[in-house]
């Protein structure tokens, strides 16, 4: 093939990447998932899809393992691994569902809830601490402002 048939670096679009809107949202969203996972990891010996789980069933109560799918973000074999490791850990109990033969329903045990009473006011005390950078109008701004911007991409999700 002649080289004129091959596409160069100068016919491709490019864009800078750390201007990249998805991009910066995502290194946002680690680095602040980061900076709260500490929290859990290091003192709790937690995962965040463990945490996840947690945080989903102290809002939900029992609920169909696809519940937890829908609140956490999580995939289902990373809510299932989630799920084995705080039943094992005593945290968390798991029972067939008796309307989905294939389901399973979950809940916290009291050791889960204690667990989680003892991380919310750690995690909350980092995301002030993240939030504290910006004065209310700020905090407002950004909250109408992510509201907005994910609005759009559910919209674009559903469109295909």
């Amino acid at each position: 093939m002649p080289i004129s048939a091959y596409v160069t670096c100068d016919t491709i679009a490019t864009m800078d990447l750390q201007k990249f809107f998805p991009y910066r949202v995502s290194r946002l969203a680690e680095a602040v998932s980061l900076a709260t996972a500490q929290v859990y990891a290091k003192r709790f010996k937690l995962t965040r899809d463990e945490w996840r789980v947690v945080a989903a069933l102290a809002d939900a109560g029992e609920v169909k393992t696809a519940q937890i799918l829908e609140s956490s973000t999580l995939d289902k074999m990373r809510v299932s691994r989630a799920v084995a490791r705080l039943e094992r850990d005593g945290l968390v109990a798991r029972s067939p569902d008796p309307d989905d033969g294939r389901g399973h329903r979950v809940r916290l045990l009291p050791a889960g809830a204690a667990l989680y009473g003892k991380v919310v006011p750690m995690v909350q005390a980092r995301e002030e601490f993240l939030l504290a950078a910006l004065d209310p109008e700020e905090r407002a701004v950004l909250d109408r402002a992510m509201a907005k911007v994910r609005e759009r991409a559910e919209q674009l999700v559903r469109q295909g």
